[in-house]
């Protein structure tokens, strides 16, 4: 009984313990997420989120966004001077001199605009009417004072009406504005408008097989080119969307990419010998060298850039400094990690053979690092790319400097989207490249060693 009692004793004391041990781990986790829960808390608040989100504008998102994938044609009425303009994009170069199909004339007071799905503007004389499906016929009349607007009925959220001005909105592509000096109607239409040929171009309004025709045509366009020539020409110096320059800004966007990744890995790997601890018995050179990376990678690169703005000038020798530098101390680091971590036994098999310093390292260390040389090497290159896109918007030029320049002004919201696309694509395509040349360059390798193995066993 006593030794039962024992037990009975013995079993409670450990349900107890592991009792408390739980109750202890659930404390524990409860306190954690209260932790979490004050921090985000506190970071709300820090970063002033609510006022953030009251500010914000998602009408005004959705409509760039729009802009990015679309774009529009003004017909403006000047109410001072009476001259009526239909143009894309409200730009000069870009003016119909006949109306579009959907814009009709019937006399010179009368502008008929059909908007699409039953929406219709009639422009007469210094008023506008309005017509939305559903809704009605807005009435609205420039005055000396302003503008005088008549409802159908209750005013709708996509309208603002004040005396000064109406602007009517009741879908993203169909809008109607009137002040004072001017009528303004407006259409989107889904597309990159000129996006191959100018405006004004002859081969704006061609089919791609009529541009085929005409390009084995022997009656020339042009007497001092070809047409096939004439064709790329026109299409290469587009002024609105500048595929020339945007070709070159790439090509300077990857010379700063390259040519900074390179410069630090054939410079960062002979440094890691001498921060490398088994290949450098000297604690101070050590020292010194592993803090000479810790001063190039702990400054940031978009530091570097406007560093070396202020030393050289604009330009792509300054992104490619930039990133020289930051890569020379994160390549360094990696490595000499490496390099500490290679087998000894190569080496010393290497030295068995008679072999000096220089051919140990040739033959014992570097076939152990060329891996994580060639690996580290190329997914920096990669990461580069970006990189070198972002500095180039701070003025070190590529296509990061026309990616600004495009988000400047609201109207180039397409050309903003164009530029990302590609660089997206270059991306893509340095990141192909890049495991193409991993699996060539290591794999390769392997087999070959394994082809080797084979011939020598017996």
């Amino acid at each position: 009984m006593a030794n039962a009692a024992t037990t009975l004793d013995l079993g409670a004391q450990r349900s107890a313990t592991i009792f408390a041990k739980v109750r202890r781990k659930a404390w524990g986790g409860f306190a954690v997420l209260a932790v979490v829960f004050l921090y985000l808390a506190y970071t709300w608040n820090a970063f002033d989120v609510s006022g953030l989100l009251a500010k914000a504008e998602p009408d005004r998102a959705l409509i760039l966004g729009t802009d990015s994938v679309a774009h529009k044609v003004h017909v403006v009425k000047s109410l001072r001077s009476g001259e009526l303009e239909i143009a894309i994009e409200g730009e000069r170069t870009s003016r119909y001199d006949t109306p579009p199909p959907w814009v009709a004339l019937p006399d010179d007071e009368r502008v008929l605009v059909d908007l699409g799905e039953d929406h219709t503007a009639e422009i007469i004389g210094n008023r506008v009417l309005f017509t939305v499906p559903g809704y009605g016929t807005i009435e609205a009349e420039a005055t000396a004072d302003g503008v005088e607007t008549r409802l159908p009925g209750p005013q709708p959220e996509w309208a603002r009406v004040n005396p000064r001005k109406l602007d009517a909105r009741p879908t993203l592509g169909k809008r109607v504005q009137i002040s004072r000096s001017k009528i303004e109607v407006h259409r989107y239409f889904f597309g990159w408008e000129n996006f191959f040929f100018p405006f004004n171009s002859p081969l704006s309004q061609m089919s791609f097989g009529e541009l085929t025709d005409l390009a084995f045509s022997s009656e020339r366009l042009d007497p001092d080119t070809s047409n096939a020539g004439y064709i790329f020409d026109t299409f290469w110096s587009n002024p609105d969307w500048q595929h020339g320059a945007v070709f070159v800004a790439l090509l300077e966007t990857i010379l700063m990419a390259v040519l900074g990744t390179f410069t630090a890995a054939f410079v960062g790997l002979p440094l890691a010998f001498l921060a490398a601890s088994n290949f450098t018995p000297s604690q101070v050179l050590r020292f010194f060298v592993r803090r000479v990376f810790d001063f190039l990678r702990g400054i940031d690169m978009l530091i570097w850039s406007l560093i070396f703005i202020r030393a050289f000038g604009l330009g792509p020798l300054t992104g490619a400094l930039a990133i020289a530098f930051t890569d020379t101390g994160t390549l360094g680091k990696l490595f000499s990690e490496a390099l500490e971590n290679i087998d000894n036994k190569q080496v010393e098999g290497v030295r068995s053979t008679g072999a000096n310093r220089l051919q140990r390292y040739r033959f014992g260390v570097i076939p152990q690092i060329l891996p994580i040389f060639v690996s580290q090497g190329l997914y920096y290159l990669e990461s580069n790319t970006r990189s070198a896109t972002v500095i180039g918007a701070l003025g070190a030029g590529g296509i990061g400097l026309l990616l600004v320049e495009t988000m400047r002004t609201a109207r180039d919201w397409e050309n903003t989207l164009y530029i990302i696309v590609l660089v997206v694509i270059l991306v893509m395509i340095m990141d192909s490249a890049s495991s193409w040349l991993r699996r060539k360059l290591i794999a390769g390798r392997e087999d070959r060693r394994t082809r080797a193995a084979e011939a020598s066993a017996p």
